[in-house]
């Protein structure tokens, strides 16, 4: 019986003993760890809510008489260029590669994804080091042309300039998943179209693209939230949007109030392309009517096309990747002596501790709500796999008000019981690194449970009900049987949120610990302070740790 069911049971006064039974049948420890941490998930997002509506103080007036048009406007403007730009090198890259043969087509293929090893704010410092007037390109105009150019036309430190580093480094999500879905339909789809007389660009637009509608609308909204989500970028271009004025509240004016409340705005601007996303997910959907789909075959290109072909992939791969990544190689090579000592030895092991950490503690939690998920049906356990995967669409920054202001009253509670205990009053939680581990855990949590559910899925249950059968306890089969069957999506899982937290900025930056720095935030310390080439070193172990990771998380993923 659905929990549904048991509720309008019990509301007409039919079967209170009944419900008591269901509850307590349902009751075991993996029912109970998946309420706590979903209580513990839950509580930051709560802390935010609440004090959202409080009293405001002067600086919230100010903010938004003055400053709250020019922060929606600078956001809305850097979303949408972002989101066609993406959709448009995203789509059309992931369908020629699904649908031709071309040179160097296998290595492009997983190639163009690198990208994403390279966070946006990264990117950012490396192409304004590229284009000042100092570097490499304007430098050789003079020197090798004699061209005397205007400095401002290279200047990217401005909206456009955002657009453009969003645009290179985040397309890989419209690619991925867009080229996911066009490789597993039918190839009777283009094949009728071709004899139905279709040329080319006429499959595209007409058949190609309305079923993938839901695919590319999907791979655009994990862009948008990533760009609600970075900090790194617009802070350093000194573009005014949510995030910085989140930032700028709370360290320049010491207002967490007012940047709780900018806090629960960026939330509703989540919630809207959430219900957006699912709103344009669900109006059309595609199926087969046959369970005989052949999957797409790619056809040969010769010639002219095969070379344009060639041409656009290798232009993209070298604008999102292979430059950003020499001229930070350069750089590294040239302050190597000056950086790498036993200080940036401390920033490694931070990063990898505090990675490392977090993903066992995301592992762990994911393997118990996945689990309770699967076994158990019910309105309780679909409430878990929605809320354990909210924390993905937060932005770090609104995470990290949450969790600070969720810690500040423990701490308050600890100081007013160590008074009354007669011992001398003192912050312990605010101040400690489990302040940003937990902060992690609630932000990447989906990554992990994402990837084990899809495990789970693929084993289905009929293994864990033949262990039932012969008297195992679902502990013991959990351990026995799910747990080695699922071994290779434990593993995508623990990579996958690794190398998001080696990566993140925003949380790190706000709930650090003092004089605690990881790769990341000393990377973006450096180039705040004008030091870029210094900023190479960190920048570019980060890329190389997240490239090997992505590079054997596709062949995991191939190969399953």
């Amino acid at each position: 019986m659905s929990d549904t069911a048991l509720f309008y049971k019990f509301s007409n006064g039919l079967g209170m003993m009944g419900l008591f039974h269901q509850i307590k049948r349902h009751l075991n420890g993996w029912s109970l760890l998946s309420f706590l941490f979903i209580f513990m998930i839950l509580l930051p997002v709560l802390f935010i809510g609440v004090q959202s509506f409080t009293e405001p103080s002067e600086n919230w007036e100010h903010i938004k008489q003055f400053l709250l048009t020019n922060f929606i406007q600078n956001t809305l403007i850097i979303v949408f260029f972002t989101s066609i730009i993406t959709v448009i090198i995203g789509v059309s890259m992931a369908w020629l590669v699904s649908a031709y043969e071309f040179p160097l087509r296998n290595f492009f293929k997983w190639g163009v994804i690198l990208p994403l090893a390279i966070p946006p704010y990264i990117g950012a410092y490396t192409y304004h080091g590229l284009l000042n007037y100092t570097g490499v390109i304007q430098s050789a105009l003079r020197n090798n042309f004699g061209a005397a150019l205007n400095p401002k036309y290279f200047s990217i430190m401005n909206v456009p300039g955002a657009i453009f580093i969003y645009s290179i480094f985040l397309f890989p999500y419209v690619y991925i998943i867009t080229k996911s879905f066009l490789e597993k339909q039918s190839a009777s789809l283009v094949e009728n179209s071709r004899l139905l007389g279709r040329n080319p660009y006429e499959i595209f637009f007409r058949v190609i693209l309305p079923i993938s509608r839901a695919s590319i609308i999907g791979g655009v909204s994990l862009v948008i939230l990533e760009v609600l989500n970075d900090y790194g970028v617009v802070k350093y271009f000194g573009i005014q949007t949510f995030s910085t004025a989140i930032f700028q509240t709370w360290f320049g004016m010491g207002d967490i109030g007012s940047a709780i409340k900018l806090s629960g705005i960026l939330m509703t601007f989540v919630i809207v392309v959430l219900l957006l996303e699912r709103l344009l997910r669900s109006r059309k959907k595609y199926s087969y009517s046959t369970s005989k789909v052949r999957p797409l075959q790619p056809a040969p290109l010769k010639g002219a096309k095969a070379w344009s072909v060639f041409a656009y992939f290798s232009f993209i791969f070298l604008v999102t990747f292979l430059v950003p990544f020499i001229q930070l190689s350069y750089w590294a090579f040239i302050t190597f002596d000056k950086v790498v000592n036993a200080g940036f030895l401390t920033l490694v092991w931070n990063s990898t501790f505090v990675a490392v950490i977090a993903s066992f503690i995301i592992v762990l939690i994911s393997l118990v709500t996945a689990n309770f998920y699967r076994l158990f049906s019910g309105a309780f356990s679909k409430a878990t796999s929605k809320i354990v995967i909210f924390g993905y669409s937060i932005p770090g920054a609104v995470i990290a008000m949450g969790v600070l202001s969720l810690f500040l009253a423990l701490d308050r509670q600890i100081a007013a019981f160590s008074k009354i205990a007669g011992f001398e009053p003192t912050i312990v939680l605010s101040i400690s690194i489990s302040m940003l581990i937990f902060a992690y855990v609630i932000r990447f949590l989906a990554l992990g449970f994402n990837s084990i559910e899809s495990g789970f899925d693929k084993i289905g249950v009929s293994f864990t009900e033949a262990s039932r059968t012969l008297g195992m306890s679902i502990t013991q089969t959990f351990f026995k049987v799910d747990l080695r069957m699922i071994s290779g999506a434990v593993f995508g899982a623990f990579i996958l949120v690794f190398i998001e937290i080696l990566k993140e900025l925003p949380l790190t930056l706000i709930l650090q610990p003092f004089n605690f720095y990881t790769l990341a935030t000393k990377a973006f310390q450096y180039a705040g302070n004008e030091q870029i080439h210094e900023a190479a070193s960190a920048s570019i172990l980060i890329i190389l740790i997240s490239g090997v990771s992505i590079y054997f998380f596709h062949k995991v993923l191939e190969r399953e």
